[in-house]
């Protein structure tokens, strides 16, 4: 697939809305749902028409360094961006699903311009009193979801660098809360931090060898 045939693609969710008059369509997307520590953090991001990024894609596709340009761009040009997090509390209490889609609603909340239309990554929203549509795999079909993709995971990316900082011994720098072998090697030799999930497999399994 050639690049160019890619951007059509990208913006045919878009395209379809912007051509029925709607104007103010947002993307929007979450990161975090699998790490055992910290919130899951969500964006909500409304791109105008003449919006253009060469490459941007599912954020997890992307190197880091490439990340972080998208994000400043996306920054500067979007008509405007929500955050919506829940911590660790909040997915313990209600599950990871419910706690995702709490943000969600608070992301698009908190955008400054109300959307007419939301695109989500593969999520249903059913409270939400505004249009929807809810795209398989979003990140890598729609701009803005995209967009709200690369928000997200630069947002989440930097609250586990300051993690990190805190806490060294985990890498949460490296694996990003994720259950790779060195954070949970780290969780056994360490304990847990109460930013941990505490319902979550590796993190519950050492609270209950630890009774």
């Amino acid at each position: 697939m050639t690049r160019r045939k890619e951007k059509v693609d990208l913006y045919r969710y878009e395209k379809e809305l912007w051509n029925n008059g709607i104007e103010l369509v947002a993307g929007v997307d979450e990161v975090g749902r699998g790490p055992l520590i910290g919130p899951v953090v969500t964006a909500c991001v409304i791109l105008p028409k003449d919006f253009v990024l060469e490459g941007l894609t599912d954020s997890k596709q992307l190197s880091e360094k490439k990340r972080d340009c998208y994000y400043k761009y996306i920054q500067e040009h979007a008509l405007a961006i929500g955050i919506g997090m829940k911590d660790e509390k909040v997915i313990d209490e209600i599950n990871i699903y419910e706690a995702t889609k709490q943000a969600m609603y608070e992301a698009i909340a908190k955008c400054p311009i109300k959307p007419e239309h939301v695109l989500i990554d593969a999520m249903k929203l059913e409270e939400l009193t505004i249009p929807s549509t809810s795209i398989i795999k979003g990140d890598a079909k729609s701009i803005s979801i995209a967009a709200a993709s690369v928000i997200a995971k630069v947002t989440r990316d930097a609250m586990m660098y300051e993690l990190d900082k805190k806490y060294p011994m985990y890498g949460f720098g490296k694996h990003k809360g994720y259950p790779t072998k060195m954070h949970i090697e780290a969780i056994q030799k360490y304990g847990i931090l109460k930013e941990h999930r505490k319902t979550f497999g590796p993190v519950k399994n050492y609270l209950e060898n630890k009774k």
